[in-house]
């Protein structure tokens, strides 16, 4: 434990909610400096800043590796992100330092699933094109095929990652009338059984399914799992949803699969890179629909997800629990 009196040095990547810099204020134990912005710490201030701190506050937009760590020094004992995500995280080096690890699941589970149905149902039902014609005069008379869509009644659904976020998704679309709910993935789930799901291998997922939703976490094995192969197996009334991280799909062969027929359509909360630019060739598609990553952008989910990142903090600072520690 420290000595009376001496603060720690914490080092927070960005501004985060008021709710977070309240606990970590009030605790009196550490002395906060921050890279006072909304937009991403630059490489250099992130090393600079990083100097002999004991912990270190960050956001999934943060590579913390080797070199981060070493600019850190010996006084790191914790490393808090604000996300759910981990793979920005070099674990094999944080844990040969023997440096603990916070992170937010859970609570920003019923916001991306939120999120992800409404993303589901904005790409099958085409609202961003409707929009669009409403406000470019497109919209004339009735049409009886004008702007048609998907609809989930009757469909079968496949959840690719059956995890915390995978299952509120599953939750949320049973009750649209979905017929099968299929989902793949390491393991078969005992809570599947609530949404009757059925655990099957992946090409049965992909073949089967009128909608398939990605909510697996990004590792090795699932790094641009979605590519050529797994887009060609797929119906071409099909509509394709991601909300885990852009890497899962291999882009160049998502933007194939939508213009050549292959699928209907693709909604995207999460891209690589983040921001995609403007003119990446999948933003000049109707049939694809690209979100900012806000899976868990509500006002009361962002607040929760500071306070939790801080109280992680101070857990890792005092030698005390984390609320939530990640094992590895």
């Amino acid at each position: 434990m420290q000595t009376a009196g001496k603060l720690m040095k914490v080092f927070l990547t960005r501004r985060i909610p008021q709710e977070g810099m309240k606990i970590l204020s009030a605790a009196g134990v550490c002395e906060v400096s921050l890279w006072d912005s909304d937009e991403p710490v630059p490489r250099a201030e992130l090393l600079k800043g990083v100097q002999g701190a004991h912990g270190l506050l960050c956001l999934l937009s943060d590579k913390i590796d080797a070199e981060v760590l070493d600019a850190a020094g010996p006084n790191l004992k914790t490393i808090s992100t604000l996300s759910v995500g981990f793979d920005h995280l070099a674990l094999d080096e944080i844990k040969k330092r023997g440096i603990r690890v916070g992170y937010t699941p859970d609570v920003l589970t019923d916001a991306t699933a939120e999120l992800t149905v409404a993303l589901l149902l904005a790409t099958a039902r085409r609202l961003p094109e409707g929009v669009e014609e409403v406000k470019n005069g497109g919209w004339s008379s009735w049409k009886p095929l004008w702007l048609c869509g998907y609809g989930l009644s009757g469909s079968t659904v496949g959840v690719i990652g059956l995890g915390r976020i995978g299952m509120a998704i599953a939750r949320r679309l049973m009750p649209f009338g979905v017929k099968r709910l299929l989902y793949s993935g390491r393991t078969a789930k005992a809570d599947a059984a609530e949404v009757t799901g059925e655990f099957v291998p992946l090409d049965t997922l992909v073949s089967e399914s009128d909608f398939i939703v990605v909510s697996c976490s990004l590792t090795p094995e699932t790094q641009g799992l979605c590519d050529k192969a797994f887009f060609s197996k797929m119906k071409n009334t099909a509509v394709f949803v991601n909300s885990s991280r852009g890497a899962v799909v291999n882009q160049e062969d998502l933007y194939e699969a939508l213009t050549s027929g292959q699928i209907a359509a693709a909604g995207l909360d999460v891209t690589t890179p983040e921001p995609l630019p403007t003119n990446h060739p999948l933003l000049s598609l109707k049939n694809c629909v690209v979100l900012p990553h806000i899976g868990s952008a509500t006002y009361s989910t962002r607040g929760i997800m500071a306070a939790l990142s801080a109280r992680n903090l101070l857990g890792g600072l005092q030698d005390t629990d984390m609320p939530s520690e990640l094992t590895f």
